[in-house]
């Protein structure tokens, strides 16, 4: 049974403050989302598997560890999931990399996968599916669908902030995922937008309207 992880570290809480605030340019957001990025994923990692090896050191042999050949996979919702991805794999530099493309039907209001590359082996993976805004939860459900349908097994989702509403409706179609957010916020409004929330992440990270 997946869990959801919400993480209040100092640095993370902070920098997503600056995030929100509606004075922060493009600029600056994007950096941010980064760092932020890389702070969630050290605390995402913390539960890898180590195992021990020797190394010479400069003076002597030592017992030490490494990382017991867990791989990972990172894939991004395009277009807003792309701002953490470069945070990530300062951490992870040999995680690899695929991509979903998701838009919304107007009519039907529901995501449809226009775009899809995934690495070969993603069954063999760990793998983490990034989005910086959990609201409805629509495209992280047809985004991790996706990834099981082609084999993926063991699937995390990261997010910088969400709405209840999101995080349910994730967990009660893939109960088996954990959600890692930054920020849990008070509710959706109307139009799906999350509240107080950041607006629109994709906007802000690129520099569009």
């Amino acid at each position: 049974m997946g869990k959801v992880y919400i993480f209040d570290h100092p640095l993370i809480q902070h920098k997503l403050t600056i995030i929100r605030d509606k004075n922060t340019g493009t600029k600056a957001f994007r950096e941010l989302v980064d760092e932020v990025a890389t702070l969630m994923m050290f605390e995402i990692t913390r539960e890898l598997p180590l195992e021990e090896v020797e190394v010479e050191t400069p003076v002597a042999t030592a017992k030490s560890k490494v990382l017991a050949g867990k791989k990972l996979g990172v894939i991004p919702i395009l277009r807003a999931g792309l701002g953490m991805v470069d945070g990530i794999v300062k951490l992870v530099p040999a995680a690899k990399i695929g991509h979903v493309g998701l838009y919304r039907d107007p009519e039907t209001l529901k995501p449809v996968e226009y775009y899809i590359k995934l690495p070969s082996d993603i069954n063999d993976r760990e793998l983490i599916v990034t989005d910086p805004m959990l609201a409805t939860g629509g495209s992280a459900i047809e985004a991790i669908h996706a990834l099981k349908k082609r084999g993926g097994k063991q699937i995390s989702l990261m997010c910088l902030i969400a709405a209840p509403e999101g995080v349910e409706a994730v967990k009660e179609a893939h109960p088996d995922i954990n959600i890692y957010v930054a920020g849990l916020d008070e509710k959706l409004n109307e139009k799906g937008y999350i509240i107080p929330g950041l607006g629109d992440a994709g906007d802000r990270l690129f520099g569009t309207k």
